[in-house]
């Protein structure tokens, strides 16, 4: 069960990263993070080496490159909602009639889209931290001997996978690698892509037609 934990631990601390990392432009604190765990900074190899960081004090990437890049991607040039993708007429639904929003209200996730630099609840990132308050409830579950709830909630996070973040996300991911301006947002983009596809993976292996196996 503790290797199962730690499995489960692991895919709430990269939800919870990649979720951050879309939702906002970082601050020094976050590379500061990413920079001192060897681990996390596995998953960032271009910025690992990217000739800048030697370059510049991180308030000087910041300022001067990375949050730029971010406002590029994510404010000017892309539109990082599912709407946009899903919808024929390629219109934003910022409406209660938002699919997504409905699904939230279902699970009592409510959004702050003024913290979120969001105008939608169908933003990658808010979508990316639902799965990640999903996990986190998976785990507790877990550590609550509860595997039936723990799987609901597997489930849950199976059919949201596939039936809204891989329907577009792929989609919006390979554009943002071909736009990025830095290495870390084309490691981000590739990252997230990688990472959802081999996480529903995982949660097709795990959940069987009577339940879920946590046996590890």
């Amino acid at each position: 069960m503790q290797e199962i934990l730690n499995n489960q631990q692991a895919r709430i601390n990269i939800y919870a990263l990649l979720s951050r990392l879309l939702m906002s432009e970082p601050d020094k604190t976050l590379l500061e993070t990413i920079e001192n765990d060897e681990n996390i900074m596995a998953f960032f190899p271009n910025y690992a080496k990217w000739e800048r960081r030697n370059e510049f004090n991180h308030d000087e990437l910041l300022e001067q490159y990375i949050n730029v890049d971010f406002t590029n991607l994510f404010l000017l040039h892309m539109v990082p909602y599912e709407s946009f993708y899903m919808r024929e007429d390629q219109m934003m639904e910022t409406a209660g009639e938002n699919p997504v929003l409905q699904l939230f209200n279902d699970h009592d996730f409510r959004v702050d889209l003024g913290k979120a630099r969001a105008v939608s609840v169908d933003h990658i990132g808010i979508e990316l931290e639902f799965m990640y308050l999903l996990c986190d409830s998976e785990r507790k579950a877990l550590e609550d001997g509860d595997k039936a709830s723990a799987c609901a909630i597997a489930k849950i996070q199976q059919k949201f996978l596939k039936e809204h973040l891989l329907e577009w996300a792929p989609m919006f991911l390979l554009n943002m690698k071909s736009e990025a301006g830095t290495a870390l947002y084309f490691d981000v983009a590739e990252f997230a892509l990688e990472f959802m596809l081999s996480d529903y993976e995982y949660l097709n292996a795990l959940i069987k037609e009577d339940g879920c196996d946590y046996t590890v």
